[in-house]
């Protein structure tokens, strides 16, 4: 039985850190729109010996909510890069979901033109259309507060009772509507593929991200992946952590990555 055990975070980019034993690979997880680190602590108990959790929280949410809330990809990107510069000390992989797919499809590119930094043991998008498929729907940072909180509830993104409060919908809105903007606008006129290997991700049930939406990121990985079905909506990571965990375990595997431990191998 593997130990989970605290590890202290480096910089306030990661919050929440975990390793069940002692870590060989660390991944990096990259939360939705308005996320915050704090929405990958349920893996905490499935993860994998030789693992390291390392949440990100982005600037605007979380322990991190008084900052300013970014308003455009590049800077923030280049701002994360520069963030966990001093973290690629192990092998690691990027995990975005919804919002962090784009995030971390970006970074990737970006460590991938450095040749002083390690790339990426594999990236993995989750739950997000691929960059090069357009929105399909009307943009919903045209909505006003209450019908995107209420949007928000329907998949499993924001708790029901704060619909009745709406003084307080503003504050907490803002980082969900800025990161919105961003994955809304965000549209590549080609598939540009990685070196990196990776793994796609969807819900069976997802009706924001669409599996007939995820599926063409297949264009970004050589060889070209093959997207993976994980039960549940769009906020699965959280509602489905277990077999969110065994999705993206898996795949890593496929992917010939090793420090994983042994499929039976988990906490608890």
């Amino acid at each position: 039985m593997s130990t989970l055990d605290p590890v202290a975070p480096a910089q306030p980019w990661i919050v929440g850190r975990y390793a069940a034993g002692r870590p060989r690979l660390r991944l990096f997880c990259l939360p939705p729109a308005g996320g915050s680190a704090s929405s990958f602590n349920v893996w905490r108990p499935g993860l994998p010996r030789g693992v390291e959790l390392a949440p990100v929280e982005l600037p605007g949410r979380g322990s991190r909510f008084g900052e300013p809330v970014p308003s455009a990809l590049e800077p923030l990107v280049d701002s994360l890069l520069e963030a966990l510069s001093n973290e690629l000390d192990l092998p690691y992989v990027l995990f975005g979901h919804s919002f962090g797919a784009v995030v971390a499809y970006e970074l990737t590119r970006r460590l991938e033109r450095r040749d002083d930094l390690p790339a990426p043991a594999a990236l993995v998008v989750s739950a997000h259309r691929a960059p090069h498929v357009p929105l399909g729907r009307e943009r919903l940072t045209a909505s006003d507060d209450r019908t995107l909180a209420a949007w928000l509830h329907r998949h499993g993104g924001l708790p029901g009772e704060l619909l009745e409060h709406p003084e307080f919908l503003s504050d907490l809105l803002r980082a969900v509507r800025a990161d919105l903007e961003i994955a809304e606008r965000y549209l590549l006129p080609v598939p540009v593929p990685l070196r990196s290997p990776l793994a796609v991700l969807a819900g069976e049930d997802d009706d924001v991200a669409a599996p007939a939406a995820v599926e063409p990121w297949a264009g970004y990985g050589t060889p070209p992946p093959r997207m993976r079905l994980v039960p549940g909506g769009h906020s699965y990571p959280r509602t489905h952590p277990e077999a969110t965990l065994t999705a993206v375990t898996g795949e890593l595997r496929r992917l010939g990555l090793h420090g994983l431990g042994t499929e039976g191998d988990r906490q608890g």
